[in-house]
């Protein structure tokens, strides 16, 4: 096999891996993990703001307001208007909100993170570089994408309307 074959066979490993952990989150908590990563940094934050989010997890904040509609839909986020500022809205869990993100399972990017962090300095530098290199090969290095390990479509599109995002 040629060194090109192992390396697009581990990358397909890596985006099967992140394709099974994606469909268990989703059977066992009813959530996709940009959900679960917009609902974490709510919790982690009483009051944060759309445009925040979309910030601390690198995503468009078109994106970040799509899966924010989803969620309120749901009834496990609340909007809530500023009486002082009508132009600021915060977010909060709600208690169904809690209820599911406490029961979620561990992002699968956690686990990385762990066993990443384990890991020499020179070594993580090594990885990243060769990611990154992967990723501007690949003509990857513009496309919207958050910190988390999903595949697949980060928003659905709303009936009649399509959606290119992809993370």
């Amino acid at each position: 096999m040629q060194k090109y074959d192992e390396l697009l066979v581990s990358l397909r490993k890596v985006i099967r891996a992140i394709d099974l952990h994606s469909k268990q989150l989703n059977k066992t908590s009813g959530l996709t993990g940009p959900q679960l990563l917009i609902m974490t940094e709510v919790a982690q934050t009483d009051g944060i703001t759309a445009s925040r989010i979309a910030q601390n997890v690198n995503l468009s904040p078109a994106t970040v307001t799509n899966i924010l509609d989803r969620l309120e839909n749901r009834d496990l986020v609340s909007r809530v208007r500023s009486q002082l500022d009508k132009r600021r809205v915060s977010l909060y869990l709600t208690e169904s909100g809690e209820t599911i993100l406490q029961a979620a399972p561990q992002p699968l990017q956690e686990h990385f993170i762990e066993q990443f962090s384990a890991l020499e300095e020179w070594e993580q530098s090594q990885l990243l570089s060769s990611m990154q290199r992967i990723a501007t090969m690949m003509d990857a290095q513009s496309l919207d994408a958050a910190p988390l390990l999903e595949v697949g479509i980060i928003t659905r599109p709303a009936e009649g309307k399509s959606s290119t995002q992809t993370s």
